[in-house]
């Protein structure tokens, strides 16, 4: 049996918390960037997921959740509640949930990064993306820093020839994002063919077959640091090439911008574009727009444009980055 609750976002969505829990050491606010920088956890090696040959089993007695904004389609996902109640019997090679669960922590820096909460972010990019048009038809899509997925999902529902999904746990990718990819590849609007952009109720049906065999063919999946899947992407052959990179929240650390810079330079097509979803700044961790903007014009790379800036309570801003024209 599952369950369903479905929500319109209007605004800022309820219940969303506007600040990131802190359990980072609060000198990391007051150090320079060069310093904080300098102090890298040790990296988790990158590793490419795949999912379960009974796909269908991941959604067993799954309670979800519906986002409907604008004109985009529905998007479900793991009901974060329910996720967290049944952490215990979940596979954990990590022990990222039961450490979460005894610390009451949404960050566990160079553990966990947060990837099983839906960060407010995420829906501010999602609404730029209904009012800019963005269809994504038979583009490449990568989704950094994916947690649950929503963003590359909405890539998928839209028509992408490849999304793949990367996040810095492993536990996050197997037990979340690869669920909620599933079953939201259960939806009508989710065509196999071409784009279609009918909002129908969520079914819950199995998948047939073939239709589950192409849709996820669409997709892949890893996980870990991101200097390691930078050298693991351009192991591929062709090396990985990305039309459109997304990641919300991913800025909050100043320590992670060197390899956050690293990924977009180095896995981003010449005529790609980046969508950044941030708050201006996120407090005991030190990170945020100013400081990136800062990190991003010093190595001159990259253009950045703000597409979006909310002014209500903590600020936040959707930007976008484009190579600069004598770094293409």
């Amino acid at each position: 049996m599952s369950f369903c609750f479905n929500f319109n976002v209007d605004g800022n969505p309820d219940g969303v918390d506007g600040n990131i829990s802190l359990n980072y050491k609060t000198e990391c606010a007051t150090k320079p960037l060069e310093e904080s920088v300098s102090r890298r956890e040790p990296v988790k090696e990158a590793k490419e997921h795949f999912p379960p040959s009974d796909p269908q089993h991941l959604l067993d007695d799954a309670v979800f959740e519906t986002v409907s904004i604008g004109a985009l389609p529905p998007l479900h996902f793991l009901n974060e509640t329910v996720f967290e109640r049944t952490t215990s019997e979940r596979e954990d090679a990590e022990n990222v949930l039961s450490r979460t669960a005894e610390q009451r922590s949404d960050l566990i820096p160079g553990v966990y990064e947060g990837g099983l909460k839906v960060w407010e972010c995420t829906y501010d990019l999602l609404e730029v993306i209904d009012r800019e048009g963005e269809t994504f038809g038979d583009k490449a899509v990568l989704d950094l820093g994916c947690g649950a997925g929503l963003l590359g999902i909405l890539s998928l529902k839209r028509g992408a020839r490849e999304i793949h999904f990367q996040d810095y746990n492993s536990t996050v990718i197997e037990q979340l994002t690869m669920s909620n990819v599933i079953l939201n590849c259960q939806d009508d609007d989710c065509d196999l063919t071409e784009t279609k952009y009918a909002t129908p109720p969520p079914k819950r049906r199995a998948l047939e077959a073939p239709s589950q065999h192409l849709l996820l063919s669409r997709c892949k999946f890893f996980s870990g640091d991101w200097r390691s899947f930078i050298t693991l992407a351009s192991s591929q052959e062709p090396p990985l090439k990305y039309d459109i990179i997304m990641t919300s929240e991913t800025i909050y650390n100043t320590a992670y911008y060197p390899a956050l810079h690293d990924a977009f330079h180095k896995l981003l097509a010449p005529r790609g574009l980046v969508y950044l979803a941030t708050k201006s700044h996120y407090f005991g961790v030190g990170g945020g727009l100013h400081l990136f903007e800062t990190f991003v014009a010093e190595r001159g790379v990259f253009s950045l444009d703000h597409l979006w800036d909310g002014e209500d309570g903590l600020q936040r801003h959707v930007v976008v980055l484009r190579f600069n024209k004598k770094a293409d």
